[in-house]
């Protein structure tokens, strides 16, 4: 259970790349995971909680956009790779493991979910003859769902 978690918070993050830092900032913000004494206390911080809800929000709104770039090109991959693995190391020191550990884990989660879900949209879109947020809207509410379900496992 000690790398499924971090694993589980990348793939959110491969979804969507700042739904996974704001779910872990409210849930250190509201006391759900503990984080004092580690380097990223910084994630409960109201700035924190604050910054990732503003991007997560902004994020909803511009992956509607025809013009935002697929999750799998180098800069989209590169944040979510990045968010998992800050949001993975987070879970990892919350339940007293290795950071480091939990970071690769949630690195190597954050691009599963990228690939996956990524496939999985376009697939949808694809076969169902779907307008893209038909399918869009549906993935949002999964990745809030997911780093809901994820971070109160502790």
């Amino acid at each position: 259970m000690s790398l499924l978690l971090p694993f589980a918070i990348g793939i959110v993050a491969g979804l969507r790349s700042m739904t996974a830092p704001a779910v872990v900032a409210w849930a250190a913000y509201l006391g759900w995971i503990h984080l004092d004494g580690t380097p990223l206390v910084f994630l409960g911080a109201r700035w924190a909680v604050a910054l990732f809800s503003l991007g997560a929000l902004a994020e909803f709104i511009a992956d509607q956009l025809p013009t935002t770039p697929a999750r799998t090109a180098p800069g989209p991959l590169v944040a979510r790779i990045a968010f998992g693995a800050l949001t993975g190391a987070a879970l990892a020191l919350a339940a007293v493991n290795n950071g480091w550990v939990g970071a690769l884990v949630g690195a190597v989660g954050a691009i599963v979910g990228a690939y996956a879900g990524y496939h999985t949209r376009v697939g949808l879109v694809r076969s169902l003859k779907l307008p893209d947020p038909a399918v869009a809207v549906p993935e949002d509410i999964l990745a809030i769902g997911l780093g809901l379900l994820f971070v109160t496992r502790f």
